[in-house]
């Protein structure tokens, strides 16, 4: 039997959107089947890993043959909560904003987004890949008439909290925050942060003697 998800380690939940993206890979190429082994060759894991991480949710390969790719890649689909369509918004409309909105590859996982909602009059009333952008007055009467639960926020790290707070007031249960602050939420209301300097400057330590 599958374990809850609350009693996975992050370290493991971590691992499992990689797993996905390289079983689709797989999966576009032909393969059909793959070994622990193999995988973590390609995947730069141990295959002791792999196996702990897929015991997790009750295990899926068979002995001998190694995992089906397809049967995995559907498993790992249903772990992700990928099997329903996931209505999101973009708060902050500028270039990150409508870069997320130009982004084709979320619609194909299910995530549609619904709007984009930003202050400047300049933006408001435009389309982005026919995404319109609303202004920020409407956000609260949006989310629930369209059965939002997800917001990407890209604003000023200024004005994060402020439109965070609107957005859970208005029903979501998650956000993706790519604000340069820590956004401070409800239990029941999941952060997901994209602190996209913080990456770069891990890229720099690393780089550096």
């Amino acid at each position: 039997m599958a374990r809850e998800k609350n009693y996975v380690s992050e370290a493991v939940m971590r691992r499992m959107p990689k797993y996905y993206r390289y079983l689709t890979d797989m999966e576009a190429n032909g393969m059909q089947r793959i070994s622990s082994n193999e995988l973590s060759q390609r995947m730069g894991l141990t295959a002791s890993q792999i196996r702990q991480d897929f015991n997790c949710f009750g295990g899926f390969g068979q002995q001998g043959y190694g995992y089906n790719v397809c049967e995995l890649r559907r498993e790992i689909h249903k772990i992700l909560g990928l099997t329903n369509d996931n209505n999101f918004i973009v708060i902050g409309a500028g270039n990150l904003g409508q870069a997320l909105a130009n982004y084709t590859g979320f619609e194909k996982e299910g995530f549609l987004i619904k709007g984009l909602f930003d202050i400047n009059p300049r933006l408001i009333g435009l389309s982005i890949r026919g995404i319109p952008v609303y202004d920020i007055d409407k956000l609260e009467s949006f989310i629930p008439e369209n059965q939002i639960h997800m917001a990407a926020i890209c604003t000023p790290k200024e004005k994060a909290q402020n439109v965070a707070d609107q957005a859970i007031n208005a029903g979501v249960k998650g956000i993706w925050n790519f604000a340069a602050v820590d956004i401070a939420t409800p239990p029941d209301v999941i952060v997901e942060n994209v602190h996209l300097s913080d990456s770069l400057y891990t890229l720099s330590f690393r780089m550096s003697d």
